[in-house]
C-alpha cells in the first residue's frame, strides 16, 4: 500500500552526477506550481488539467485526500521539476482492466518545466521512482497507462523495462496498459 509512503522523501544521484529527491507535495507550496505546470503546451493532452483555479483547487482537493494514492513533486539538483502520483492499483479504475495483485502499484507523471524537455532525465528518473516504490511497498509489478498517443512516454517506460500489454479505455484517454515487473521474467498479464 501507499499510505505509508506519505511522509518518505528520497534523494539520490543520477548517473550523470545531478541530484534527484522526491518529496510528498505540499499543498502551500506546490499548488501554484503545479497549477502553472498544468497549463504548458506539453502538459494539456496528456492531462486536460487546464482548469480554472477554483476548478483546480477542488481538483486538488480531491487528489489530496484521496487515501489511494500519493502526490509527488521531482525536483533535480534542487529545482522542483516534476510531478509524480504514485496509486494502489486495486482501488484504482485501472484494476477494473488486468487481474491485479493486492500490492500492485501504478504510476503518472509530468515534467513541468520547458527547460528540462529532452535532457535525458525520463528514464532515469522513472528508475529512481520505480526503486522508491519497490523499496518502500511490497509491489511486484508496478503499471503505467500512459495515453495511447504519447510515444514519448511509452518509449520512456519500455527503455526503464515496462512492457505493453493492451490499449485501455479510461474516462479521460486510451492508455497503454505497462507492466514494471521487480524481477526480470514475471508472468505476462492476462490480456
Amino acid at each position: 500500500m501507499i499510505t505509508h509512503m506519505k511522509q518518505t522523501s528520497y534523494k539520490n544521484e543520477l548517473a550523470d552526477g545531478q541530484s534527484v529527491e522526491f518529496r510528498p507535495f505540499q499543498r502551500r507550496e506546490d499548488e501554484e506550481r503545479l497549477f502553472q505546470w498544468m497549463h504548458k503546451e506539453h502538459v494539456i493532452p496528456y492531462w486536460q488539467l487546464n482548469l480554472t483555479r477554483e476548478a483546480f483547487r477542488s481538483h486538488i482537493d480531491k487528489a489530496v485526500r484521496d487515501t489511494h494514492q500519493q502526490l509527488w513533486i521531482g525536483l533535480v539538483n534542487g529545482i522542483p521539476m516534476s510531478y509524480w502520483e504514485t496509486y494502489d492499483v486495486k482501488d484504482d479504475v485501472v484494476g477494473r482492466h488486468y487481474k491485479y495483485q493486492l500490492d500492485d502499484q501504478g504510476v503518472h507523471l509530468l515534467f513541468g518545466p520547458e527547460s528540462f524537455l529532452g535532457k535525458g532525465l525520463a528514464a532515469p528518473l522513472v528508475k529512481e521512482m520505480l526503486s522508491l516504490i519497490y523499496d518502500h511497498s511490497k509491489a511486484v509489478k508496478i503499471v503505467a497507462e500512459p495515453d495511447i498517443r504519447n510515444h514519448k512516454m511509452i518509449h520512456v517506460f519500455q527503455k526503464c523495462g515496462f512492457q505493453p500489454v493492451k490499449p485501455i479505455n479510461l474516462p479521460d484517454k486510451i492508455g497503454l496498459l505497462m507492466v514494471h515487473y521487480r524481477e526480470k521474467g514475471g508472468e505476462m498479464l492476462e490480456r
